[in-house]
């Protein structure tokens, strides 16, 4: 049905409710197709990876105790650097892995065990040394203003490929720093903000129909699609309000979609031991990326999965104690490591890109040697990818002998950026809105692809 043949006056449709069964699905995608923000799109060029996900740390993980070894700060324990500080050793050990013999920690063994798959990233480095400024960089390219985040420029770049779900979904137990500006849209439109997902009994609420039964539900939210149609003439320009109407398309949709999602009673209790998840379960780490994977399967483009909150006490915030992030890697060391072995042994991991990141780092140093945390350090921490068109068995740049500076091959956040559009197929300077007179992208003026990285 297109908009021209659909001319019915309000009362002829109150009346039809009675003798029709006027569908939902596929109606405002009718009513609107020429303009719905999530159809679709063709990427630049032949992408390596179809959809992407984003496993964020909050709080700053220590690079030199988790991914960069550094055995000459174990070796200068407590001699001075800047004239105050003491240099502090890690006390976790390192360990070979793989084939490509990449130095994990102790904290990740799990994910040791993947580094094969894995382009470990040791020169990544964010212009921020504050939390908020600092997520704000490595979610939305800018640590100053409010911009779109990455999730929702693959949305507005890539569209979606299922309908009856979102393209960009957020698994998180609390809200991070920045809280939803993490997975905001901003001024792009609406339709691409990222849709939270809270682990539960009920993910996503109202995920149940209230009407009495599915056909009386279909006749109402038909006539609200007509109703939508005339609202939106001469206002076609509010995003907001093309986004509005969309979600209750979408809404519709994984009302159908949703709980066979979420529903893990058919996932083999071998699965469950892979990702060590106890059966019924819907909490922890391990639930959000078995989840991650099947929204992957079906299509979702952007799943971002947040381990933790703003709150420092329950973060990798370690100021006062190092060892919180051993409490931290057990809940997603397993879980990470089920998640890169379940999409590869489905064929999936070859065309989606895993990325692990946190905000910053920390200081490999403090102001007593005896100290027990470590500080923000925003100049240089760790970051890796994986699948979808990266090297695998690798690692990509330098940070000097105490993990303090970058010492070769910068990987800045606008690199980052870049460099995950590209394996989706998009060039970051050619993927631009125009908004209050110029064109802004997700690198801003800046950006080059980690060529490095790529298989």
């Amino acid at each position: 049905m297109k908009p021209s043949d659909f001319n019915a006056t309000r009362r002829q449709m109150i009346r039809s409710l009675f003798g029709s069964s006027l569908l939902m699905p596929g109606l405002l995608s009718d009513l609107m197709a020429a303009d719905d923000p999530m159809a679709p799109k063709s990427p630049h060029f032949p992408a390596k990876a179809k959809r992407v996900i984003f496993l964020y740390m909050t709080g700053g993980v220590s690079q030199v105790d988790s991914f960069d070894p550094k055995p000459q700060l174990t070796l200068d324990h407590g001699k001075k650097v800047k004239n105050r500080f003491s240099l502090v050793r890690t006390p976790f050990n390192f360990k070979h892995y793989g084939q490509s013999g990449t130095e994990v920690s102790e904290l990740f063994p799990h994910v040791g065990e993947c580094v094969d798959d894995m382009c470990v990233i040791r020169s990544m480095k964010n212009d921020d040394n504050d939390h908020f400024g600092a997520t704000m960089g490595i979610h939305a390219g800018s640590t100053n203003f409010a911009r779109p985040s990455i999730g929702s420029w693959v949305s507005y770049g890539l569209g979606t490929v299922n309908q009856n779900l979102p393209s960009f979904m957020v698994l998180a137990p609390y809200l991070p720093y920045a809280g939803g500006q993490v997975w905001s849209a901003d001024f792009l439109p609406a339709a691409h903000q990222g849709t939270l997902i809270l682990p539960g009994g009920e993910p996503i609420p109202n995920m149940t129909r209230r009407a009495s039964s599915a056909e009386l539900q279909k006749k109402e939210l038909g006539l609200l699609a007509e109703f939508d149609r005339k609202h939106l003439i001469g206002r076609e320009s509010d995003s907001s309000l093309v986004g509005r109407v969309k979600s209750f398309e979408t809404a519709f949709g994984m009302q159908q979609e949703a709980p066979r999602v979420f529903d893990l009673s058919k996932e083999s209790d071998a699965t469950h031991k892979l990702y060590g998840l106890e059966r019924g379960s819907t909490q922890g780490f391990a639930w959000q990326c078995l989840i991650a994977r099947r929204l992957a399967e079906r299509g979702v483009r952007f799943i971002e999965l947040i381990d933790s909150g703003s709150d420092l006490n329950k973060n990798w915030d370690a100021h006062f104690d190092i060892q919180t992030h051993v409490t931290l890697a057990r809940n997603v060391d397993q879980p990470i490591a089920a998640l890169l072995k379940d999409l590869k042994s489905r064929g999936m991991l070859d065309d989606t890109l895993v990325v692990w990141t946190t905000e910053f780092g920390r200081t490999p140093y403090n102001e007593n040697p005896e100290k027990h945390g470590r500080e923000h350090h925003n100049r240089v921490f760790s970051s890796w990818l994986a699948g979808g068109g990266v090297k695998g068995g690798t690692t990509y740049g330098e940070s000097d002998e105490y993990g303090i500076e970058v010492a070769r091959d910068m990987v800045h956040f606008h690199d980052f950026h870049a460099t995950i559009l590209h394996l989706l197929g998009m060039d970051h300077k050619r993927l631009t809105y125009r908004y209050s007179g110029r064109d802004f992208r997700l690198t801003d003026v800046a950006g080059e692809v980690v060529k490095g990285i790529l298989a």
